[in-house]
């Protein structure tokens, strides 16, 4: 299955210029964990997830208003693309302790945003098909 069919809706997103809490209520609204950041020519240039607004703002005393997400946003971003293997994507996903992978076309621009819930709810189904298959269910 391809990494793009993975990938729930509209992936969430906010412009390079937005605000630490503009970012997080794109996140709330979308009831996703990362907003892909995007520029002026909606190219993916960061990643803000739950894990930024943790580490990097949390106990920081700054105002998530006035703070602009691409001062906490992760870059450079870790990304996949349509072709991108189920298998590879997982493994770059663990070997980084990321949590969302943005799927993007040859210009850099989002296609979806996979998550490593996506991939273990199709891992699980696959397996389950197999044990079902074997008469194991």
């Amino acid at each position: 299955m391809s990494v793009l069919a993975m990938c729930e809706g509209q992936p969430a997103t906010v412009h390079l210029q937005a605000s630490v809490a503009d970012s997080i209520r794109m996140m709330l609204k979308k009831g996703v964990g990362a907003v892909a950041v995007v520029d002026g020519e909606n190219k993916v240039v960061g990643v803000f997830s739950e894990r930024d607004v943790m580490k990097k703002l949390a106990l920081s005393e700054r105002d998530p208003e006035t703070v602009p997400v691409a001062e906490l946003m992760t870059s450079p971003v870790l990304s996949a693309n349509e072709n991108t293997p189920e298998q590879e994507a997982l493994e770059t996903m663990l070997g980084h302790h990321i949590r969302h992978l943005p799927v993007l076309d040859r210009d850099g621009c989002l296609l979806g945003m996979l998550s490593i819930r996506d991939l273990l709810e199709a891992r699980m189904k696959e397996l389950y098909m197999q044990l079902e298959a074997r008469g194991g269910v």
